[in-house]
């Protein structure tokens, strides 16, 4: 692999969301409070280095971000086809600003599930989409 930025973030993700995928294959019910906090800490931490990712691959490939926010970063990447599902993108950073700012134990679980079931199946594909680009030499 060459040494591109975008590509040595995209290695730093692929092990944190390794990590993530490891938390999530618990059964979700039988973990304790501790447990699943820690699982939240992943998910923030694998969303950090997911849109950072993002940005960077962007600008490798030559399009100019003025507003550099997970956001403004996201809405751009669905503008040029770098993701397929702005909405689910936008969710996760809802998700992942909520949990920096709550302990309400509801929406702690309703984010465990969005995880599980929205969360994980989008990065998966999106990181597979880009293990595919670097293995044909186009990243």
């Amino acid at each position: 692999m060459q040494d591109i930025r975008w590509q040595q973030r995209f290695q730093n993700f692929q092990r944190a969301f390794g990590l993530l995928r490891e938390a999530m294959d618990q059964d979700l019910k039988q973990l304790n409070q501790l447990e699943k906090e820690g699982i939240i800490q992943r998910f923030e931490f694998t969303f950090e280095l997911a849109w950072k990712v993002l940005k960077d691959k962007m600008e490798h490939d030559g399009l100019v971000i003025d507003q550099i926010s997970p956001r403004a970063v996201v809405r751009l990447a669905y503008q040029a086809k770098y993701i397929a599902d702005a909405e689910v993108w936008l969710r996760m950073i809802g998700d992942r600003n909520l949990m920096s700012h709550t302990y309400d134990s509801a929406k702690f679980e309703l984010v465990l599930q969005a995880i599980a079931s929205d969360y994980l199946p989008m990065l998966t594909e999106w990181q597979l989409g880009l293990l595919a680009e670097i293995v044909q030499g186009q990243g």
